[in-house]
């Protein structure tokens, strides 16, 4: 399947939400840490996810099957860009996939494994949880638990995968 088409839409769409000032992540809470924390309870106004000291646990994916989820059940994903343990999705591609960030201890819960949870901090000072390694990131197309429309999307410069709890890429 072509994914040029996707990544010109999630530009327009990054471009849209820049231009109105609207943020695809609500009040901006989502689940999971890794080292780094339990999450602020404070509201966010961007779309970056963060995390609220709700553990990271194992959900079921449509097209990928038993994969890391947020704390509302949504699809954690992993960017083949990033490396060693350091983001490389900022500006227009953190709109797309908002990082999932921490303010303190993430947990581990139900199905994930808690010696894989990290952190990692970005350029702009905040903590971004990591599992196996990589960086996780939610998907501005995922509405619903068990939706997982990012799978090897090759926006932004390389694929995006959701993580088994094993640490392994899930989908392709």
């Amino acid at each position: 399947m072509n994914k040029t088409l996707p990544a010109i839409a999630l530009l327009g769409l990054a471009a849209l939400l820049a231009i109105t000032g609207c943020g695809g992540g609500g009040n901006g809470e989502s689940s999971g840490g890794a080292y780094g924390g339990e999450s602020s309870s404070t509201a966010k106004t961007t779309s970056t996810a963060t995390t609220t000291g709700a553990p990271i646990t194992v959900g079921n994916a449509s097209g990928a099957g038993r994969v890391l989820v947020d704390s509302n059940g949504l699809t954690l994903y992993y960017f083949e860009k990033d490396q060693h343990g350091r983001s490389a999705c900022y500006g227009p591609c953190a709109e797309a996939w908002p990082p999932l960030l921490t303010e303190g201890e993430p947990q581990a819960g139900e199905g994930a494994v808690a010696s894989k949870l990290g952190t990692t901090e970005r350029k702009d000072g905040t903590t971004q949880v990591t599992y196996a390694g990589w960086p996780l990131y939610t998907f501005v197309e995922d509405r619903k638990p068990g939706e997982d429309n990012g799978t090897d999307s090759k926006a932004f410069g390389a694929p995006w995968y959701p993580l088994h709890p094993n640490g392994e890429k899930a989908g392709e």
